[in-house]
């Protein structure tokens, strides 16, 4: 989702653009279909290998948007191409899941936070600038894993259950301002040997961004108020559809919680300029 929006931007801004990916299509568009684009398919094997790219000769700026864990298995593909500057994409739920009650959301902490200390170890090593961003809940496009998956919810039941009075804090993200601040890391000299948090303009209750998806979507704004024993028995059923396998009980707990971060560095180092969360039809889900 972020590739689709990032490689058009990087072209405007007159960069020569290699786009490397396991995927033949990227975010469900044909990247070849944009003449600025030069498309590669790869494996990771490709990578083990100093001569993948070679006829490209030196290739100084990166952006990765695979899970950050991975990057370290494209490191020696990095070095042959003699990398200057790689930023990352990593996210916040690197401190927001880190005491979750799901496993799972721990082990995703985990290893964002090992993939980003990997990262920073090898790019000091190697003295190559290196830029990690962390959006907090991205949305956009119509292909996101958050709000679209609370709006093809809606979809389907016509309703949204809540937990409690669901008063917290969230700081939803557009995935162009995502992908505006990843041009800005690639030039920005202070941005080098940095992190920055990508927050929303926004600091809204988890019940007002969930009425703005009924908005959004045209549909009166319905909501259940369920006990937290309910919402697990709800969520274990609900991951039969492959679409809610991903949803925990672990969501309803955080829906009290504050999950909020400041990004006044972005904004001094990366110009980084978030829009407040009004999702148009755009951002809702592409019809499958």
């Amino acid at each position: 989702m972020v590739g689709k929006s990032l490689l058009p931007r990087l072209a405007d801004a007159g960069w020569h653009v290699e786009a490397l990916s396991r995927q033949a299509r990227i975010a469900g568009q044909p990247v070849e279909e944009d003449a600025r684009v030069v498309f590669r398919q790869f494996e990771k094997s490709d990578c083990d290998h100093a001569t993948f790219l070679a006829g490209n000769g030196e290739i100084t700026h990166w952006v990765s948007l695979a899970p950050i864990w991975v990057l370290p298995d494209y490191f020696p593909m990095l070095i042959a191409h003699r990398a200057r500057r790689v930023v990352a994409l990593s996210s916040t739920s690197v401190f927001t899941k880190k005491t979750s009650s799901d496993l799972a959301e721990q082990s995703t902490a985990d290893k964002l936070r090992n993939g980003e200390q990997r990262f920073i170890a090898w790019a000091e090593a190697n003295r190559i600038e290196w830029v990690i961003l962390r959006p907090t809940l991205i949305y956009g496009l119509g292909r996101d894993r958050n709000i679209c998956e609370i709006a093809r919810f809606i979809a389907r039941f016509g309703f949204f259950p809540l937990f409690s009075a669901a008063q917290g804090l969230r700081q939803p993200v557009h995935v162009e301002d995502v992908a505006a601040a990843c041009i800005a890391a690639l030039q920005s000299t202070p941005a080098g040997h940095h992190a920055y948090d990508l927050s929303g303009a926004e600091r809204l209750t988890y019940r007002e961004m969930i009425a703005r998806v009924f908005r959004a979507m045209d549909k009166p704004e319905r909501f259940i108020i369920v006990p937290l024993f309910i919402f697990r028995l709800a969520i274990a059923c609900m991951r039969i559809w492959p679409r809610f396998r991903s949803w925990s009980a672990a969501m309803a707990e955080r829906m009290n919680t504050d999950l909020v971060f400041d990004h006044t560095d972005a904004m001094r180092d990366l110009g980084y300029a978030p829009r407040p969360f009004r999702p148009g039809k755009m951002d809702l889900p592409i019809p499958e």
